[in-house]
C-alpha cells in the first residue's frame, strides 16, 4: 500500500499554514509548498543537471535543477535539503550557499522555491529511481538550450533570473 506523504502548506513569507498529501498540491490546487534546490558547480565553473525520471508525475525526462526536491510537512529547509542531496546525488559533504527565495508557479502547482548553490569536486551518484541521468554543462550548452523544450520551465526561470548572475 502506497504512503501518504504531506507537504506543509505555506504562506508566502514561508510561514507554515497547514498541510495537504502530495496529491493534492499536484493536482492544479496551487496549495503553495516549499522545495528545496541546489545547483553544484565544479571548479571549471560547469553546472551538474539531472534528467528528470519519466516515471516523474511533473516534468517527466526533462533537465531540470542538480537537486530540487520537497520538503515534508515537520521537516526544516536546511534538513530537507540536505536529504534530497544524499537521495537524489550521494552526496554527504557540501556546503550550501544561500541565493534566492522566491515563488514558482507552474500549470499544475505553486513552489516556494528555496535555492542554493555549491561547487563540488567529489563522486556524484545519481539515484537511478528519481534520475534517469545526470553530468555536467558548460554553461554555454545550457544557453543554447533555453526555450528549446529540453530544461523544465523552473530550472529555465531560475537559470535566467539567478544562476547567470553568478559568477563561479
Amino acid at each position: 500500500m502506497k504512503q501518504v506523504e504531506y507537504f506543509p502548506i505555506v504562506d508566502e513569507k514561508g510561514q507554515l499554514i497547514g498541510k495537504a498529501t502530495r496529491d493534492k498540491c499536484h493536482s492544479g490546487s496551487f496549495l503553495l509548498h516549499p522545495v528545496v534546490h541546489l545547483h553544484v558547480f565544479n571548479t571549471a565553473g560547469e553546472l551538474y543537471l539531472q534528467k528528470r525520471a519519466f516515471e516523474k508525475d511533473i516534468q517527466p525526462g526533462k533537465w531540470d535543477t542538480s537537486v530540487g526536491g520537497h520538503v515534508g510537512f515537520g521537516e526544516d529547509i536546511k534538513t530537507a535539503l540536505w536529504r534530497e542531496v544524499k537521495e537524489e546525488l550521494g552526496i554527504y559533504d557540501f556546503i550550501p550557499i544561500y541565493l534566492s527565495c522566491y515563488k514558482f508557479v507552474s500549470d499544475q502547482e505553486a513552489e516556494l522555491v528555496f535555492s542554493h548553490y555549491t561547487i563540488f569536486e567529489g563522486i556524484i551518484q545519481p539515484d537511478s529511481n528519481e534520475i534517469s541521468e545526470g553530468k555536467f554543462w558548460e554553461i554555454s550548452e545550457i544557453e543554447e538550450g533555453l526555450g528549446k523544450d529540453i530544461f523544465t520551465p523552473n530550472f529555465e526561470w531560475e537559470f535566467k533570473k539567478i544562476i547567470w548572475k553568478l559568477k563561479i
